[in-house]
């Protein structure tokens, strides 16, 4: 198999990181983003010399462009950057709610649109683009969240029918026990979560990263929406 490389965005912290550690690992090429430069550059060099760290605000699609100005062929695209918000509608925050819509949902078709003339028009080529379970798992203060998430679906068909042959797909994550997010939490947070599940146990890191590299690699899989819980709905 031939060298890849992949950009992903988001790629500096989290599961966008264990995704590029993964993907270095393997023997890819990784281009990782932060809305920091310095952040960036200090995470790709500690992955080696398959990495290559620059600033991309997601958030800013205006500027997206200029960011990616540099970034020359490539295998695929994951599009991992997040950000945490709490908007309920009784105390909705308009500023907010724009800033979190605009990331995920101009932010991703921006950086897709920018990449384009980078990706090679074959179905070896994917797309994934990071959701999250609040789609049809809403909670107290997931307006916002569970919309866009939502939305993310609906950019995924659009763009794996006008982009075909390249494939697009999104993957929507739960509560991921050992991600950052949720370790910090105070003991005993995650116990109720994980009694939801099947087998009493909360989704890691690497089941979000296997679960990526599948929909970005496999050429039979398109326009797909994969969850990543074990299975917390049905308990």
């Amino acid at each position: 198999m031939s060298e890849r490389t992949i950009l992903v965005a988001g790629g500096s912290s989290g599961i966008g990181l264990e995704l590029a550690k993964d993907l270095v690992a393997g023997g890819d090429r990784v281009v990782l983003t932060s809305r920091s430069r310095e952040t960036a550059e200090e995470v790709a060099a500690g992955l080696g010399d398959r990495a290559v760290g620059i600033a991309l605000d997601v958030s800013e699609p205006e500027g997206i462009a200029e960011q990616l100005r540099g970034v020359g062929a490539l295998d695929g695209v994951v599009m991992a950057a997040i950000e945490r918000d709490a908007n309920t509608l009784r105390e909705y925050d308009i500023a907010r709610a724009r800033r979190l819509i605009t990331l995920k949902l101009v932010g991703y078709t921006e950086t897709i649109h920018t990449l384009l003339d980078r990706l090679e028009p074959s179905v070896d080529t994917g797309i994934v683009l990071f959701g999250g379970r609040a789609k049809d798992a809403p909670y107290p203060g997931s307006t916002t969240v569970s919309t866009i998430n939502g939305g993310v679906d609906g950019l995924m068909n659009t763009l794996a029918h006008e982009l075909a042959p390249i494939r697009v797909n999104s993957l929507h994550p739960g509560i991921i026990g050992d991600s950052p997010f949720w370790a910090g939490k105070p003991e005993g947070v995650l116990s109720g979560y994980e009694s939801r599940t099947p087998g009493g146990a909360l989704a890691t890191m690497l089941d979000v990263v296997d679960a990526t590299k599948f929909l970005l690699f496999n050429r039979g899989v398109s326009a797909h929406s994969l969850n990543v819980d074990r299975g917390w709905r049905i308990s």
